[in-house]
């Protein structure tokens, strides 16, 4: 059972089937599979997060130990209710597919617990995917398949949750806003919520274009970026002579402090996807980054965590309002804060 069409989707989402026994979630985009997984699961059994009812299994768990997928499939719930098997797929290893298809299989054919539910969450699955193919001639499995979000999905999502916070964003602003969004949701997600934050939670402050422009910055001339590649990458006196370098070129203070916002926040996008189950180069790939500079990205994704980056947001912001000030030695501050950033990518290794 394919369900493509969004009226069947939410329709599904909302109330599974109950002849349903499994369902293949994918695409490109591991936001949207996680968040439709995450909808399903809450219908598929009372709490999501139980352990004695739900298995959240990864390719590293199948990695040496073929029949743990099965096993899983096969235990009975220690506590009543239905078991609800999750297993991640992302996409590095043909093997754990073949697992999949599988256990799959013995499941819909009634060889293991009657009452499980096996739930995949895998990134995009080309038409030659055994998995997809086995799942779409499955009557008991539904296949749904999650593409990017249009940017009038997008709008949506942002009007209502700014809307939860007492915020809001004028026409203009909105779509300025939505313009500048990265396409994987949950990495949107999060900017929305650091743009509710921005705004001031419960404020009432609708924004309009000026003000969304302090949030969002410009992009970075290609001397500005490299400054901040070099600060955290834990190159200080690189980072310095890069900012000294775009000053005399014209390009000031807030301008430096914005490339450093900027290399934070590909640096969380892709730890984002990371997170939510993609490998760390393919995650750096769909996050556009310049296969030039993939190596030392990388090497820096390795080093930083979405934590260690929360815990600098605020210096950058705060670095961001100062450089506005009037008569603020904007050039300073953005030599500062680079210091700051280099001194902490120094303290984890780089």
């Amino acid at each position: 059972m394919i369900l493509s069409r969004r009226p069947d989707l939410d329709t599904f989402l909302a109330r599974p089937d109950p002849r349903v026994r499994a369902a293949v979630i994918y695409g490109r985009d591991l936001g949207v599979v996680r968040e439709r997984a995450a909808q399903l699961a809450a219908r598929v059994t009372e709490d999501p997060e139980d352990p004695f009812n739900v298995a959240v299994l990864t390719e590293g768990d199948l990695s040496g130990d073929e029949g743990r997928l099965e096993g899983e499939l096969a235990a009975q719930s220690l506590m009543g209710g239905r078991r609800l098997v999750r297993l991640r797929l992302g996409g590095e290893r043909a093997a754990s597919e073949k697992l999949a298809v599988e256990a799959l299989g013995r499941l819909l054919a009634g060889d293991l617990n009657p009452d499980a539910f096996l739930l995949v969450e895998a990134g995009a699955l080309g038409r030659d995917s055994a998995l997809r193919r086995a799942a779409e001639k499955a009557d008991a499995c539904a296949v749904i398949p999650c593409y990017e979000d249009e940017a009038g999905d997008v709008a949506r999502m942002t009007r209502e949750a700014l809307a939860k916070d007492g915020v809001g964003l004028t026409a203009e602003a909105l779509a300025l806003f939505v313009a500048r969004l990265p396409h994987e949701r949950g990495v949107a997600r999060r900017e929305i919520e650091r743009l509710a934050l921005f705004l001031g939670p419960g404020s009432g402050t609708t924004a309009g274009p000026n003000a969304l422009e302090a949030f969002l910055g410009v992009e970075p001339e290609a001397s500005l970026a490299g400054a901040a590649a070099d600060a955290f990458g834990g190159r200080l006196a690189e980072a310095q002579a890069g900012l000294r370098r775009a000053a005399q070129e014209g390009l000031s203070g807030p301008g430096a402090v914005r490339a450093l916002g900027q290399h934070l926040g590909r640096l969380r996008r892709v730890l984002t996807l990371v997170r939510s189950g993609a490998g760390l180069q393919e995650a750096a790939k769909a996050s556009g980054i310049f296969w030039k500079d993939e190596r030392e990205f990388l090497r820096q994704a390795r080093a930083w965590s979405l934590e260690t980056l929360d815990a600098i947001t605020a210096d950058v912001l705060a670095a961001d309002r100062a450089c506005k000030t009037a008569r603020a030695p904007d050039a300073l501050i953005a030599e500062r804060l680079a210091l700051q950033i280099a001194a902490k990518a120094r303290r984890l290794g780089l």
